[in-house]
């Protein structure tokens, strides 16, 4: 819809307009999208049944909303959306600082300019995306920034006394007037900064330097907090929390395929790189697996939580690895090979919080164990379970793979070229029948994928042993790695 061409309040009255409120105008659209069926939030997976009817309700409640929730959870995302419940253009007093209605003004300019020009009195018109406005809640940040202050030059250059609000310049809330005013963060926010929105949301008044000007300010408010910050940075004080309408939790995605399904969304590849890489559906089951495991594991803080950013960066940077052995080979495809997460640790190290038992681990070795213990999980899904083999003189599926290595070594180099490194595989003996064996309904495009991965899980059980070099990883046998390092 292009921008209405009406230009004044004699013409907008003439097409029968009627002042909303800021609530009416959110609830109206929210109950039409819910009658068709539509769903804005269609973006946020995993929300469906959960967070999403929450929010909903909230809305046609006409609560302000705390999301919280642990980091990587969607909250920012889920607040920016929430901008598609506006109506797509609304009229404005032309230069209105605080997008005054032209059939209800707060702000005695706007008023004044319709008592001087009644019906011809200009006006203007505001895209829905220039009604959201967003501020991250820091410690510096004050009551100036948010609610206003005096002008000096302002009173000065208009000869007025301090005490006329017109001299005021206002902060990002009366500025956010019919929109949405999101404040992420909101622990950060210092006690007596937060103090000063105790009015705003229940009274509707502001005050600025001792005098007090009544404005009926009408803004949906949406905070978003991380309870780690209520004992590591700040809290919100109770006062500021009783006149919150709604806090509604966040969560992490609840199973493997759902978070799949969502690092796939917001991965952001090149298409035109993301069809020369083949990306078997086992990578995916990993990358996810792995943020699984940091969540669950005893050396790293759960209260920090494990962002969903982690398995986003995860799938980048193994794209780019890929990309990056394509180019130097000059091939004109490739696919990911297990080796390449050995390239991932920087994409982990940043995203967890570590314990003091981590710290003595050490960040890399950590991301390593992560790596080993997501590859073992999905291994035990597929072949056989290896402690269920561990009788002496027992057969078993892997005896012909391990003599191999009692005998030979592999190193696989992260440059080495897609032929190199298929014929590397393949002289392992009988490593084909294991696969065509226990991996149901196998892509050719897999095979090669699928048998590095399998000696990865022999590895994760102490039946090789790898080394990690700079250069990519080298398998042995562990107990000739023993003897060798004796």
């Amino acid at each position: 819809m292009n921008k209405p061409k009406i230009k004044t309040i004699g013409e907008l009255k003439s097409i029968d307009y009627k002042y909303k409120s800021l609530n009416q105008e959110i609830t109206d659209n929210l109950r039409s999208y819910l009658s068709k069926g539509k769903n804005i939030f269609s973006d946020l997976i995993g929300y469906e049944e959960t967070v999403i009817p929450s929010v909903e309700r909230a809305f046609l409640s006409n609560h302000s909303i705390n999301l919280l929730g642990l980091r990587g959870q969607a909250k920012t995302k889920l607040a920016r959306t929430c901008i598609d419940l506006l109506d797509e253009w609304i009229p404005i007093i032309e230069n209105s600082e605080t997008n005054d209605d032209p059939l209800n003004p707060i702000f005695k300019s706007s008023i004044e300019k319709i008592k001087k020009n009644g019906d011809k009195t200009e006006i203007d018109w505001i895209h829905r995306s220039e009604r959201f406005y967003e501020k991250l809640a820091t410690p510096d940040v004050t009551v100036s920034d948010l609610i206003g202050d005096i002008d000096p030059i302002k009173a000065t250059n208009l000869k007025l006394s301090y005490s006329d609000e017109e001299v005021i310049h206002f902060g990002l809330i009366p500025r956010a007037h019919r929109c949405i005013f999101v404040l992420n963060e909101l622990p950060d926010l210092q006690p007596r900064i937060q103090v000063s929105l105790f009015s705003i949301l229940e009274e509707k008044e502001i005050q600025i330097r001792g005098f007090k000007v009544r404005l009926p300010l009408d803004i949906q408010f949406i905070f978003t907090s991380n309870p780690e910050d209520y004992t590591n940075r700040g809290t919100i004080v109770t006062p500021l929390k009783d006149r919150i309408g709604s806090q509604i939790l966040t969560h992490y995605p609840e199973s493997v395929e759902i978070a799949k399904r969502i690092t796939k969304q917001e991965s952001n590849i090149n298409s035109n790189i993301e069809s020369k890489i083949h990306i078997p559906e086992i990578v995916r089951d990993i990358i996810e697996q792995i943020s699984f495991e940091a969540r669950d594991s005893d050396l790293i803080d759960s209260k920090s939580g494990v962002s969903a950013r982690m398995s986003i960066t995860i799938m980048q940077n193994l794209v780019s690895s890929a990309e990056r052995r394509m180019i130097i080979n000059n091939e004109k495809e490739t696919s990911i090979r297990m080796s390449d997460f050995n390239s991932v640790i920087s994409s982990i190290n940043g995203k967890v919080e570590l314990v003091y038992e981590g710290e003595e681990e050490g960040a890399e070795q950590v991301s390593y164990n992560l790596i080993s213990d997501a590859v073992k999980s999905i291994f035990n899904k597929i072949f056989p379970k290896i402690e269920k083999l561990s009788k002496p003189d027992e057969v078993t599926p892997y005896d012909s793979i391990l003599a191999w290595f009692s005998k030979k070594q592999l190193v696989i180099n992260d440059d080495l070229n897609n032929k190199d490194y298929e014929k590397l595989l393949n002289e392992i003996k009988d490593v084909k029948i294991i696969i065509d064996k226990y991996v149901n309904k196998l892509d050719v495009n897999d095979e090669f994928f699928y048998i590095e991965f399998l000696l990865w899980g022999l590895e994760g059980y102490n039946k090789l042993s790898i080394l990690r070099t700079n250069n990519g990883v080298e398998f042995k046998d562990p107990f000739n790695n023993f003897i060798n390092k004796i």
